[in-house]
């Protein structure tokens, strides 16, 4: 049943993010449903392979949206 469920339920959207060097030029370009945990990702709109090797085009990165985890409301007994 969980694997129906899982099958046929809502999918988060995949997200863009490219892998900055010091110099601030791409790296790597993954897809997925998270921030990847290692340092120098950022989010990107879109990914384009031709940004590997070069700066990142003005108005790439994506501005984070800042989300607060959902504060549990306390029943009355």
């Amino acid at each position: 049943m969980h694997l129906l469920r899982r099958l046929f339920g809502p999918r988060r959207p995949l997200r863009h993010f490219a892998l900055l060097d010091a110099r601030g030029h791409c790296r790597a370009l993954r897809q997925a449903t998270e921030r990847p945990a290692e340092a120098g990702w950022v989010e990107v709109g879109e990914s384009r392979l031709g940004w590997i090797g070069a700066p990142l085009p003005a108005g790439a990165t994506v501005t984070p949206v800042v989300t607060h985890a959902r504060v549990p409301r306390v029943l009355a007994a």
